[in-house]
């Protein structure tokens, strides 16, 4: 039988409003979205390779904010891509995602317009795929975040292994067992919900299929240290390969010098 929230989400069937593209006053692409799985009005930000084929199927690169909104308090990583050239270096498709809450890449149990997961899934990749030259099967899709977004990555790439095929994160709570700081009860509003998610009990589930292939990365820290020296030993127990780089200390931002390094760790398979 069908929960409560099931039969909401199964009502609201209406197509998601995807305005075309233009450019906004930073040099992007930008769209804006109307749809059921958030509160209000969304966009998403565009880095097109300046040679751009629209003959050819391009990797996308999902740079995903840390902030709700537009926000960008700790830096812009869509603006830190472009500072270091990454989208025409790796010829990736650079897409920026916004939210209208804090964003933890979940699903709240029972508040439809906070359906984090299931936007990103159903709104935001068709959205991508409608209007630009790209693929997700195979490993073309990548997932780069920090923070928050560094913990919605790994949570996205662990989840739906068919849809991203790799995912790097820096300075995130990549260990934690309770949604009990850092905003996550906005989304996670109980331990039991929580369970479905959160990443050490993930890892320790899937460990035999994530054996197959380097799907996961941490580069560096600054408020979580001891977090990423956790997570590595525990991938190293169970014999994960991943990327890890650990060593030096950078300022909690988007433009601290990580993301090249991140970047390429994300599409070292080409």
């Amino acid at each position: 039988m069908l929960t409560t929230l099931a039969v909401v989400l199964a009502a609201l069937a209406a197509d998601p409003e995807v305005s075309n593209a233009e450019r906004d006053q930073d040099g992007f692409l930008r769209h804006t979205i109307v749809c059921d799985y958030q509160a209000g009005e969304t966009s998403l930000r565009v880095l097109l390779p300046e040679k751009f084929d629209a003959e050819r199927q391009y990797r996308v690169l999902l740079v995903l904010p840390v902030e709700p909104k537009e926000e960008h308090q700790y830096g812009d990583g869509l603006a830190e891509v472009r500072r270091h050239d990454l989208h025409n270096k790796h010829q990736l498709i650079c897409i920026s995602p916004s939210f209208s809450n804090l964003p933890w890449y979940g699903d709240h149990p029972t508040n439809p317009q906070l359906q984090q997961e299931t936007y990103l899934l159903k709104v935001v990749l068709p959205a991508i795929t409608a209007n630009y030259p790209c693929r997700f099967e195979g490993n073309a899709c990548l997932l780069l975040g920090f923070s928050k977004s560094g913990w919605g990555a790994w949570s996205l790439a662990l989840r739906h292994p068919q849809r991203f095929f790799r995912a790097a994160a820096w300075d995130a709570p990549l260990t934690e067992t309770t949604p009990a700081r850092y905003g996550m009860s906005i989304v996670f509003t109980n331990e039991e919900q929580f369970l479905d998610y959160e990443l050490p009990g993930v890892i320790e589930r899937r460990a035999v299929t994530l054996r197959e292939r380097e799907q996961l990365g941490v580069f560096g820290y600054d408020n979580f240290r001891d977090q990423a020296f956790a997570m590595h030993a525990q991938l190293e127990r169970l014999d994960i390969p991943h990327g890890y780089s650990n060593s030096q200390q950078r300022k909690h931002r988007w433009d601290s010098g990580w993301v090249p390094e991140a970047v390429e760790f994300l599409v070292s398979d080409d």
